[in-house]
């Protein structure tokens, strides 16, 4: 296989004052979930201490970025109240904040959390509406000069035409709401949302065409980690996916993708370097 050269409209991320380099390799993001529900790791680091030591760690196996979310979007979930959130949230955040210097992305659908974790440090809003969720969003994230990761999400699983070709017209609406509220494009990074309104056999075929978004310029993440689509392949549960996770972070390393969110820093920047280290001989 031929690796994935995109072209990117911007060599790095802009979030807030931070500048992160993209294209040399590819970035691991690191989950931390403050959860009490979240499919694999709810109820393990909801309490701030042990969000902070999860964070360390994460930190320590090589993750370049640390993923805060305080309201699981497991299938079934149930949302969180802005209070539950910012309870859970504004004190592991401020501990992460202080145990090491890795950029923070806060996993929010709701812009008054995004607008307090960016005020208390974070510097990139992860939002599984891409901007098309809470109106305010996105102009949240203009004013803070944040960096945002728009997700492809729909209600339900009816795409009448290509999928790919949704993704781009849904990507393209969400680029324009954030032009309107001057959100830098040397800020934004898209996702495509594996998971998310979506059956297993579309995910596996997004999967296998990432590479098809590049024409939008701007850097991809992905976030398939331990997700369902895996188990339906291996008849596995959340516990026993590492492999199908690994599997997935090597065929985006092929694809040109900047980002990859994971559960499992180490394992996961083990298969991507060795991946890049192939295809790069």
């Amino acid at each position: 296989m031929t690796p994935a050269r995109p072209t990117l409209r911007h060599a790095h991320l802009d979030a807030c004052d931070r500048r992160i380099p993209l294209g040399a390799r590819t970035l691991l993001m690191g989950i931390v979930n403050v959860t009490p529900d979240s499919f694999f790791d709810g109820a393990h680091h909801d309490q701030p201490e042990q969000a902070r030591a999860h964070g360390l760690r994460l930190a320590a196996e090589g993750a370049d970025i640390l993923d805060l979310g305080g309201e699981s979007t497991r299938p079934g979930w149930a949302p969180a109240t802005e209070e539950e959130e910012r309870q859970r949230v504004g004190p592991a955040l401020r501990r992460l904040l202080s145990a090491h210097p890795l950029p923070i992305s806060i996993d929010t659908t709701k812009a008054i959390i995004a607008a307090e974790s960016l005020c208390l440090g974070a510097c990139i809003v992860n939002d599984i509406w891409g901007l098309q969720g809470d109106p305010d969003m996105a102009r949240v994230v203009g004013e803070h000069h944040a960096a945002v990761v728009i997700m492809h999400n729909q209600h339900g699983t009816d795409y009448p035409g290509d999928i790919v070709a949704a993704l781009r017209d849904f990507f393209r609406r969400s680029l324009d709401i954030a032009a309107r509220h001057d959100i830098r494009e040397s800020s934004i990074v898209l996702d495509p949302g594996i998971g998310f309104g979506k059956t297993p056999a579309q995910n596996l075929e997004l999967l296998r065409r990432l590479d098809e978004l590049h024409d939008l310029g701007f850097p991809l993440l992905l976030g398939a980690s331990r997700k369902s689509f895996i188990g339906k392949v291996l008849d596995l549960p959340p516990p026993e996916r590492l492999e199908g996770t690994l599997a997935s972070t090597t065929l985006a390393v092929a694809q040109g993708v900047a980002i990859v969110r994971v559960h499992d820093v180490q394992a996961n920047l083990r298969a991507a370097r060795t991946a890049e280290a192939i295809l790069h001989a």
